[in-house]
């Protein structure tokens, strides 16, 4: 769609420029200076001024397409949220104990033992942040990460959607120990560790990989729903969400066979396990569904009011922790499986906790926050 950047006069109107936008995203295609249009007459000027009116409209919803840099807050429709009273409470009112300058657009995230490392996939880079000195101390080049980060093993391991391969990472260096030569089946997915292994889907037809740290080799192939993407790991299995069907299945680790597929809220995606339990985020109808880890049942829906795609979810500090653009983050009580606090305003998009922390990316602006998961 393009959008006018006008200056007005009583005798000419000037298109200073025009920006081409993609509204999915909200990021510039072209941006180009244009001549000056002038009036047929001085008494145009009422017509002028509602044609200003018009071409600052967009400048207030695309404020940065002018200076062609940065990025747009999301442009979709806003989120509802949920409408509990007493819940919802301003990102304004939150005050990070540290703030990282991550270049670019910084997104999935994994904690170590004494770091947090994210992903900043525009600029083609891992970051590891210090939580001791709440500094970035490490930039690795990784051609376009994306689809998560795992640690284990000793390493970090970082999906390649450039290099359609899974880079393996010396966490004290920098360095990249290995490249294995099986890339993730979607940008939006996810990769995980256990019993042993690394595992991710690297296709969209449905297929999840075991790795074997030892030899950095394929050592399995297991076939699961299509459109499965994000891992998680607990009691033993694998399990893995089917955006396509809506479905979470359950791989064993010890046979690398399907024992179930449990129907969850519409398009589930990204996943995290605690409490007993695995919960998924539900991109269709902004839910979270909770599946008993031992029984494979479904026990709870919990509507958080945060459809749409992106976002994150995480277990951390007795919680459940989701995120989206435009309600960076909603905590969500085991105990009651209801949202007890969830924040709006700007921010959000990946979220973990660990080193007593909560860590939440700010997308837009290229920063990561380091919050106390204890706000009033």
């Amino acid at each position: 769609m393009l959008f006018l950047f006008c200056d007005v006069s009583p005798q000419r109107i000037t298109i200073v420029s025009v920006c081409d936008m993609n509204l999915d995203v909200g990021t510039m295609i072209l941006h180009t200076p244009y001549l000056a249009m002038r009036l047929a007459k001085p008494m145009h000027a009422i017509k002028a001024f509602l044609f200003r009116s018009l071409c600052l409209l967009p400048i207030a919803t695309f404020v940065l397409c002018g200076s062609g840099t940065g990025q747009t807050e999301d442009s979709r429709p806003p989120r509802p949220g949920v409408s509990t009273p007493g819940v919802r409470r301003s990102m304004a009112d939150i005050h990070p104990e540290a703030t990282f300058a991550v270049e670019g657009e910084p997104d999935w995230m994994v904690v170590t033992d004494d770091a947090v490392w994210v992903t900043s996939s525009n600029v083609n880079h891992v970051v590891r942040l210090d939580p001791a000195t709440n500094r970035s101390s490490l930039i690795v080049t990784i051609d376009k990460p994306c689809s998560g980060l795992a640690s284990g093993f000793g390493s970090v391991w970082v999906p390649s959607c450039g290099a359609h391969a899974l880079a393996r990472i010396d966490p004290l260096t920098g360095k990249i120990l290995a490249k294995i030569p099986v890339g993730p089946a979607d940008s939006e997915g996810g990769i995980t560790v256990g019993a042993g292994s690394v595992w991710m889907s690297t296709k969209k037809e449905g297929l999840l990989v075991r790795v074997d740290p030892q030899t950095n080799k394929v050592s399995a192939k297991i076939a699961i729903p299509s459109g499965s993407y994000a891992p998680a790991f607990a009691e033993g299995a694998v399990w893995i969400t089917s955006t396509e069907h809506n479905l979470l299945t359950r791989v064993d680790a010890r046979s690398n066979r399907v024992l179930a597929s449990i129907p969850t809220g519409p398009q589930p995606r990204f996943l995290t396990v605690g409490a007993g339990s695995v919960w998924t985020l539900n991109q269709g109808d902004g839910t979270i569904s909770r599946v008993d880890a031992k029984t494979n049942k479904l026990v709870a829906t919990i509507s958080v009011g945060i459809p749409g795609t992106g976002g994150e979810i995480a277990f951390g500090e007795g919680s459940v922790w989701a995120t989206v653009l435009q309600i960076p983050m909603s905590r969500i009580d085991p105990a009651s499986n209801s949202v007890v606090q969830q924040w709006i305003g700007p921010g959000g998009d990946s979220i973990r906790l660990g080193h007593g922390s909560i860590w939440l990316s700010d997308f837009a602006h290229s920063a990561v926050w380091r919050l106390n998961p204890r706000q009033p």
